[in-house]
């Protein structure tokens, strides 16, 4: 079988699937396992992603109002490839390729041909995982992967159960503050914490530096969608710039993360546990596995200084 993956954390699951010899084609976003990157890149994004979070925010909003696409599908390519499969997203039509933008661009495709995942919920990840085994003729293997999941998820709230339960609150991006929602919630409460000013199973939400003042959490986690870790830094100054950002009991007690938000935080596919440890990490010092501090995550003034 032949698959093309126009979704990072698709990639992920076909791989942890033991199915990576499948894959004949990514996304340009593919980037775990390392080799995937090796792939023919069947997609590319439809203007300047380098620019500051305001700009490509503001980019998106008057794209999206002009129903212009964010993506450009290399549809010639995805032709040539000849995939018996295609796995894509509808949760968001920002994050990563829709079926439409497929069916947009490479209409020549049989829809039969498209595994759409969506995923609200860290039970929506596991039935992501489950629907591309089902399609890919690896039903068993998939429980296998889902099992194993939820394993090292009920560690990591085994290892965090008896401690205090800090309030955290998760930031998907800068300008303006995004709230990350979705699974990332009930990640929060498997690593220990408790989550403010969002609900699992909600969609991401803007917010306002006013209700984060108010919310005053004991530890701010900024991730930003798309972004890996020095990108994530680069923006540390529009975080500064709010007014009242010092004040925050988080910024006064040094407990401001900065994390790779690209590989963890916004992914619903193979690193969901592992972010879930690293959460605990940040939040209770507890190392389940290997650290990934320094890495993966840092702490904004902390590590700074």
């Amino acid at each position: 079988m032949r698959v093309v993956s126009l979704l990072a954390s698709g990639t992920e699951i076909v791989c942890a699937l033991g199915a990576g010899d499948m894959l004949v084609g990514r996304s340009h976003e593919c980037d775990n396992p390392d080799w995937v990157r090796s792939l023919p890149s069947c997609s590319s994004p439809a203007f300047d992603v380098s620019g500051s979070s305001r700009e490509i925010d503001a980019e998106v909003r008057r794209r999206m109002h002009a129903g212009e696409p964010l993506y450009v599908i290399h549809t010639d390519l995805i032709t040539a490839l000849q995939p018996d499969v295609v796995i894509a997203q509808t949760h968001c039509e920002v994050c990563a390729v829709t079926p439409n933008d497929v069916q947009r661009d490479a209409a020549c495709l049989d829809p039969r041909q498209m595994v759409a995942l969506s995923a609200f919920s860290l039970d929506d990840i596991s039935g992501s995982i489950l629907a591309v085994a089902e399609r890919l003729g690896l039903a068993e293997r998939g429980r296998a992967v889902v099992a194993a999941e939820r394993a090292r998820l009920d560690a990591v709230r085994a290892a965090t159960a008896h401690r205090p339960r800090p309030n955290v609150a998760l930031l998907e991006w800068t300008d303006p503050l995004f709230v990350m929602g979705n699974w990332m919630p009930e990640v929060v409460l498997a690593a220990g914490g408790t989550p403010l000013l969002a609900h699992p199973g909600d969609y991401s939400s803007a917010t306002t530096f006013e209700c984060v003042r108010d919310a005053d959490p004991d530890v701010v986690i900024v991730a930003p969608c798309g972004f890996p870790l020095e990108r994530a830094l680069a923006e540390r100054h529009v975080l500064e710039n709010y007014p009242g950002w010092r004040d925050l009991r988080a910024v006064r007690d040094g407990s401001v993360v900065i994390a790779d938000g690209n590989r963890f935080f916004n992914r619903s596919g193979m690193t969901v546990s592992r972010t879930a440890e690293m959460v605990a990490e940040m939040l209770h010092g507890v190392c389940i596995g290997e650290s990934s501090h320094g890495s993966w995550w840092r702490w904004l003034d902390r590590d700074a200084s």
